[in-house]
């Protein structure tokens, strides 16, 4: 069985979050808690989402801002295996986290090294937390897929999004990936031919 994971970043995700809107629709996704929304340190978070993947099969990871580098951070460690895709909405900058809140954020150094595992970036033009240019830059250090939003701000409830049903069809496109990546390998590891593969490349438009 392959579960999702919900991964907020820092305060966690207020109620009327659209993160919190996708736990009640989907009554077998689960959040990944931490002791201390407000003062992030990463041994700390690392070790709530090792705990909540070694309680999986497989799983899928829909983060959020923070939570995003929560994950990215988590791509070189062993446990990282469980992971069959991740769904990155609006990332943020640890410098601009803690010049626009009063919290000390232990969470080391941005990570940028490529994810074992499918993903893709959701981001927008105006996100306070990361320009367009930082976005596209993390988008491809992490081998990541894109999708700019446009306008949208941090992708949150101060920008107005409730529960955001559009990014469903990301999460489909995310999976669909994924899906067709693991076909791929166990097609390889048979010796067989790749015939083709699958992109989350597309038209964000036309989600």
């Amino acid at each position: 069985m392959c579960t999702t994971l919900i991964v907020p970043g820092l305060n966690g995700s207020d109620e009327g979050h659209w993160q919190r809107h996708w736990l009640r629709d989907d009554p077998a996704a689960q959040l990944v808690d931490q002791d201390d929304w407000r003062c992030p340190v990463l041994e700390d978070w690392l070790g709530r989402l090792e705990t909540a993947l070694a309680a999986t099969d497989r799983a899928y990871l829909v983060a959020h801002s923070l939570g995003c580098l929560l994950v990215a951070n988590m791509a070189s460690r062993p446990l990282a295996a469980k992971i069959r895709g991740a769904l990155l909405v609006a990332p943020a900058h640890l410098d601009r986290v803690e010049a626009m809140h009063p919290c000390i954020v232990r969470f080391g150094a941005f990570p940028r090294a490529p994810l074992a595992f499918p993903s893709l970036v959701v981001g927008s033009m105006n996100d306070p937390y990361m320009t367009p240019e930082e976005l596209a830059a993390t988008a491809a250090s992490w081998g990541s897929d894109l999708v700019n939003l446009g306008s949208v701000g941090h992708i949150n409830i101060a920008s107005g999004f409730g529960p955001w049903p559009e990014g469903y069809a990301l999460l489909a496109r995310l999976r669909a990936a994924a899906g067709s990546a693991l076909v791929q390998t166990r097609t390889r590891m048979r010796g067989l031919p790749v015939v083709r593969g699958v992109s989350l490349q597309g038209d964000a438009g036309a989600l």
